[in-house]
């Protein structure tokens, strides 16, 4: 699968100072030039686009372990983010919050929020996973009012919930990439519905409770890879 976009930031400390630079400029993070990598914050989509779809990903703040060696390998765009994904899908350590049934509950009430109730987007498919989150949306209003409202309601609310008022719930930084045509939709929902799968969490997207695959979620549920 070819996803485009710019990745997780590099607060997590996967890499020395050197290699994080060489990962990012591949993704088209930083600059060619003299930036504090570990300072970089990734806040909102960098390709703010209303009515075009986009891929959208965030997770816990914390969730990527540290001290972790990253694929030195020359990498693509898409290459660095499964990587990256698949970390946060195996970790054993870190915030796991939204494994949580109420708080994953809660985020989903919350992503069908945004378009029933509020109609800042469409949302064609998500999932929510321990740490992270995975949605395929076609906003109807810029980033900064859906993907902010998002998560600053949902945070606020998980915290409450595990009376960590003051903590930070949500990582700054997003990854987001815009649809190019048709048959990347395609892939992009699949690979959003059968993380699960791929995690080793069940055998058949239909049995995790937080997706667009679950029955009852979607009308794409059930859709096969």
């Amino acid at each position: 699968m070819s996803i485009v976009g710019r990745a997780f930031g590099p607060a997590a400390g996967l890499l020395p100072g050197a290699s994080w630079r060489k990962v990012l400029l591949r993704l088209d993070i930083v600059p060619a030039t003299n930036v504090d990598v570990y300072g970089y914050d990734r806040r909102l989509p960098h390709r703010d686009i209303v009515g075009a779809r986009m891929f959208v990903t965030f997770r816990l703040h914390g969730s990527l372990p540290v001290n972790r060696v990253f694929p030195p390998a020359q990498l693509t765009h898409g290459e660095a983010f499964v990587a990256l994904d698949r970390l946060l899908d195996h970790a054993r350590i870190g915030p796991l919050y939204l494994r949580q049934a109420q708080i994953a509950e809660m985020v989903v009430r919350s992503l069908w929020d945004g378009e029933s109730r509020f109609g800042r987007y469409k949302l064609h498919s998500f999932v929510v996973m321990a740490n992270h989150v995975h949605i395929l949306v076609t906003p109807h209003v810029p980033s900064s009012v859906w993907l902010g409202a998002l998560k600053g309601s949902t945070g606020h609310e998980a915290v409450r919930m595990l009376n960590q008022r003051g903590k930070p719930f949500w990582q700054d930084e997003s990854y987001d990439h815009l649809i190019r045509n048709d048959s990347e939709f395609g892939r992009v929902r699949r690979y959003i519905e059968w993380n699960p799968v791929k995690a080793g969490l069940v055998a058949l997207p239909e049995e995790y409770p937080w997706s667009s695959a679950t029955p009852g979620r979607s009308p794409a549920a059930g859709r096969k890879a």
